[in-house]
């Protein structure tokens, strides 16, 4: 009889172990793509801009935000930068922009100057509309108030810019120097000098609220001085003027 021949089975193919052998080596490429790029100056910051600084010179604002050509691209959020940047007290608000390659841009929006100091040794200071002092740098003094007199510690300083900074820019103009007048009753109050000719004697506090008043006084009356305290009184300095007696004998009251 003729014996039958078994049947070889054919080998089992692992599939599974060719899979693996796949990812492995393109897990591998891609470790290797990301070396070469972290290592390349394509991933590198090449450029890194500054718009919109009045205040702060330009490598004050690169030093806040810590980031200069050469640092990683990818290292730090935009956010981030934008956090350090604003912690200057004359920063309002910034916007930083990153565009690859490499380059890194910073919008900064400053507060604006209410008015301008001026000291013994002829420095001029920029007073910001938050109450911030800050070195007016070639900032051109044209239709801002001058502080003069003041206290370099003085707090109501601070004060009187965040109260200018409430006054519409077309009123603002006319007031040419501010100077500090404190009193018993009223320790903030100041003098005003406007470029009207006007000699306004008032306090931060009541600044705000007394803007309207003095604008009448400019838009009717001859220059003289104006008191806006507990109450209002206006002295011509032309002695022929008829209200003169009456606005004298409230002057004394403040």
């Amino acid at each position: 009889m003729q014996e039958k021949i078994p049947v070889l089975k054919e080998p089992i193919r692992r599939r599974g172990a060719g899979k693996k052998l796949l990812t492995v080596l393109v897990l591998l490429f891609i470790v290797i793509l990301s070396v070469l790029f972290f290592n390349s100056s394509i991933s590198k910051i090449s450029e890194v801009t500054v718009e919109g600084a009045r205040f702060n010179p330009q490598t004050t604002i690169l030093e806040t935000a810590g980031v200069k050509a050469g640092d990683a691209f990818f290292g730090t959020r935009e956010s981030t930068i934008a956090g350090r940047v604003k912690a200057l007290s004359s920063v309002k608000d910034v916007k930083v922009t990153k565009s690859f390659p490499g380059r890194v841009h910073i919008s900064v929006t400053e507060h604006p100057a209410v008015a301008y100091e001026l000291s013994a040794k002829g420095n001029l200071t920029a007073i910001l509309s938050n109450g911030t002092s800050i070195s007016a740098g070639s900032d051109n003094v044209v239709d801002k108030p001058v502080l003069t007199g003041w206290k370099d510690d003085d707090a109501i300083k601070g004060k009187l810019g965040i109260a200018l900074a409430q006054i519409p820019a077309e009123q603002l103009s006319d007031l040419s120097e501010i100077i500090p007048l404190p009193s018993k009753a009223y320790p903030d109050r100041i003098k005003i000098y406007t470029r009207s000719r006007f000699e306004v004697i008032t306090a931060v506090s009541l600044l705000k609220d007394k803007i309207g008043t003095l604008n009448a006084v400019v838009e009717s009356q001859n220059p003289g001085v104006v008191t806006m305290l507990l109450a209002d009184s206006y002295v011509s300095f032309d002695p022929e003027t008829p209200e003169n007696e009456d606005s004298d004998q409230k002057e004394t009251t403040q």
